[in-house]
């Protein structure tokens, strides 16, 4: 296992390097000076130029620059922002937390509603509540989601007026950042309106969370329909069903647990597109994430926060793909067998 551990790691490092080398290529692109797009700083004086000069190896080969332009990334050191004259990294992590809750909410609800449908669509025998759940996941996968945002946005913010349309929290509520999180920080407040702040904030996540959260929603329905078919066909299911043991004790203990490791691996796969469905999302929704904030810096061409949150999203998509394939293997049994068998 620790072989394996220690491949998944120079699989991360190497694919991290080649989005390093990408972005560093794209800054020659740029319809601007080099030193400028890799630290923005527009118009240096005599001592910084020299040190951005020293900083990136501007005056060395592609191959020295490029070891600068890792060496400075890996130190945090992402440059500053055109547009407010701040870092980067710290811009970056103060967009992160948003998200963060914005992903880990939609990925709840998901899961939560998304799981017991596709079970409830493997097991019933009605052809009809089968058709009509399916009809409904396959639906939801083909809406766009910017339209699907925009009409929750129109009939329930605007002409019915439930729930609100953008931001995090209603600007008249001072809540302190502890953790980032808009939801946790308003219970771990001290302030006496910290009830009514979570009820605001949790109103506020509804729109983008349900919005973001029907693509996963339908994955999930219908791989979870799938793996339970495979599953409840399986001689171990048969043995328990002969045994006498309830359906939902055979479910909950046998079968779920088995028909989640492929649901898992999908997960996984589709990483990539749960994060640009994001980005679209908080631009929709005006949520102070890192993609509203991404595209703020497309717009104003802000090119250190385009390379900073490229950088920062790919690499996080990366980490995280490697570790639901490691999760993956160590929940297959079939998988470990495999490693094993390799090693």
């Amino acid at each position: 296992m620790a072989i394996y551990l220690l491949r998944r790691f120079n699989l991360f490092l190497a694919t991290s390097l080649l989005m390093l080398l990408i972005l560093f290529y794209v800054t020659a692109m740029f319809p601007v000076d080099r030193a400028f797009a890799l630290t923005g700083i527009e118009n240096p004086s005599a001592a910084e130029a020299m040190q951005i000069i020293a900083d990136y190896r501007l005056d060395k080969s592609e191959f020295s620059q490029f070891l600068a332009f890792v060496d400075q990334r890996l130190s945090g050191n992402l440059g500053i922002s055109v547009t407010s004259q701040q870092p980067v990294a710290h811009e970056l992590a103060s967009v992160m937390p948003a998200s963060f809750e914005l992903a880990a909410f939609a990925a709840m609800l998901a899961l939560l509603l998304g799981v017991p449908l596709g079970v409830l669509a493997s097991l019933n025998q009605h052809k009809l509540t089968q058709h009509a759940i399916m009809a409904i996941t396959l639906t939801g996968y083909s809406i766009p989601v910017f339209w699907l945002g925009l009409s929750l946005a129109l009939w329930f913010g605007v002409e019915l007026g439930w729930l609100p349309i953008s931001g995090q929290i209603n600007l008249l509520y001072e809540i302190k950042p502890v953790t980032g999180f808009m939801l946790i920080d308003t219970l771990l407040s001290d302030s006496e309106y910290r009830i009514p702040a979570f009820k605001d904030a949790l109103s506020h996540i509804v729109l983008p969370g349900i919005t973001l959260a029907i693509l996963p929603f339908t994955v999930v329905v219908r791989i979870t329909r799938a793996a339970m078919m495979n599953v409840m066909n399986q001689t171990f299911i048969r043995a328990a069903e002969a045994r006498g043991l309830a359906t939902a004790t055979i479910i909950v203990r046998h079968a779920l647990p088995n028909a989640l490791i492929p649901l898992l691996k999908h997960l996984g796969l589709m990483l990539g597109a749960f994060a640009s469905y994001a980005i679209v999302v908080e631009v929709i929704f005006s949520w102070p994430g890192v993609g509203s904030w991404l595209v703020s810096g497309i717009y104003q061409r802000d090119y250190t926060v385009i390379l900073g949150g490229v950088l920062a999203v790919s690499v996080l998509i990366i980490f995280l793909s490697i570790l639901i394939e490691v999760l993956h293997t160590a929940a297959n049994p079939l998988s470990r067998k495999e490693l094993y068998a390799s090693n």
